[in-house]
């Protein structure tokens, strides 16, 4: 059989259904075409694409049940839709849902003035000043002083920036600005999947919380460079450090709805005792854990997770001197910057989020994620008052 008619039957086990199942992202079962069994095709991290058939096995060709499944596997990464966040255009009242709204005045702010409405149907007013709402300053100034800070300005600095648009603020209030929205933005981003690879990297970068000596963990997917997972430990060489490299295998499995299929990281023990609790299976598909990486030729080597600490983490946390906690939005907001904002050359100008498929629209990146947060945030509303006689 050459290798076209393989090609093609393979094609047209694909077509036919019911002839391939799949059980994960690396394992499929193809029905034989006798109807005498089942042949196992997975993907095997260090030899490839193997299949249990004995044209595969002992003549080492590709086989048309190989030609199958890589079709099948084509066609459902083309059938994944890319997820978009669109800017949020109020198109109804907050209150009842209705449509039948009008302008009804304006309110002047200090910084600007803002359109209001009034419901038809329940008489209430509103502004579509989504996310921002009781700010004293515009979305502008708020978002520009966060782009300032996550850039590697310090927060006097982008007080005295702000200045420049007329916006006069405290550091403390710009802090407060970022300590609010993170937490806005992260409780959106935190149902967002993103289409990660299947090789991620792990590496640890030490910093100081409050003059203490700290590690903050991270988790990188190897082919995006999206952030995954974060977590900041008290040492890395103590029994604890394997309580926190699990947390972070365990937090980068619930953010990709899947486990990687090969794993890099340095030589550090706690990896490997986090890698076997976490990610270890003995049925298929297996986990392969690369550690004691190199920097010699020809060796694999973690350059792409050294280059993160130091472009993302280190550069940020130079300015700060140090966090003052371990919980701290300025994390969270240096995860959400380096996935969803910042582009990257690496990446042809791309930010992570693009590689992993979720696309940010819009000009300005922060107002997008911040108004879809607040679109999708529980809305609580104050009950009027009940009369006590």
């Amino acid at each position: 059989m050459v290798v076209d008619e393989r090609e093609e039957r393979g094609r047209t086990i694909a077509e036919t259904s019911g002839q391939i199942k799949r059980e994960d992202d690396h394992t499929y079962v193809v029905k034989s075409q006798s109807g005498h069994g089942v042949y196992t095709v997975h993907l095997d991290p260090v030899s490839g694409w193997r299949c249990s058939c004995p044209d595969h096995m002992y003549r080492e060709v590709k086989c048309k049940h190989l030609w199958a499944c890589e079709l099948s596997s084509r066609l459902r990464e083309q059938a994944k839709k890319n997820l978009v966040i669109e800017p949020v255009t109020m198109s109804e009242c907050p209150f009842c849902r209705s449509s039948d709204f009008k302008r009804f005045g304006i309110r002047h702010n200090r910084y600007g003035n803002i359109q209001r409405f009034i419901c038809a149907s329940c008489k209430r007013t509103f502004s579509l000043n989504l996310g921002f709402e009781r700010m004293k300053h515009n979305p502008q100034a708020i978002t520009s002083a966060m782009q300032l800070y996550f850039s590697g300005e310090s927060l006097r600095n982008v007080a005295k920036s702000l200045r420049l648009l007329g916006a006069q603020v405290s550091h403390q209030t710009v802090y407060n600005w970022i300590s609010r929205y993170t937490r806005v933005m992260q409780d959106y981003l935190d149902q967002v999947t993103p289409q990660l690879s299947d090789t991620w990297r792990a590496d640890e970068v030490f910093l100081k919380i409050k003059g203490n000596p700290k590690y903050l963990y991270a988790l990188l997917d190897d082919e995006s460079r999206f952030w995954i997972a974060k977590t900041v430990a008290g040492d890395k060489l103590k029994r604890e450090a394997i309580e926190y490299a699990s947390e972070l295998f365990r937090t980068g499995r619930q953010v990709a709805g899947k486990k990687p299929h090969v794993l890099i990281t340095d030589g550090l023990k706690a990896y490997h005792s986090a890698y076997k609790r976490e990610f270890h299976s003995y049925a298929s598909p297996h986990t392969h854990h690369i550690q004691h990486v190199t920097w010699r030729k020809g060796c694999q080597d973690n350059r792409k997770m050294e280059s993160f600490n130091g472009n993302t983490i280190r550069a940020r946390e130079k300015c700060m001197r140090s966090l003052k906690r371990e919980d701290s939005p300025i994390l969270t907001g240096m995860q959400i910057f380096h996935n969803y904002v910042r582009p990257h050359k690496a990446l042809d100008g791309e930010s992570p989020c693009e590689r992993a498929g979720i696309t940010v629209q819009g000009e300005n990146r922060w107002l997008t994620l911040i108004q879809n947060g607040a679109a999708h945030q529980p809305k609580v509303y104050r009950s009027k008052p009940q009369s006590t006689t």
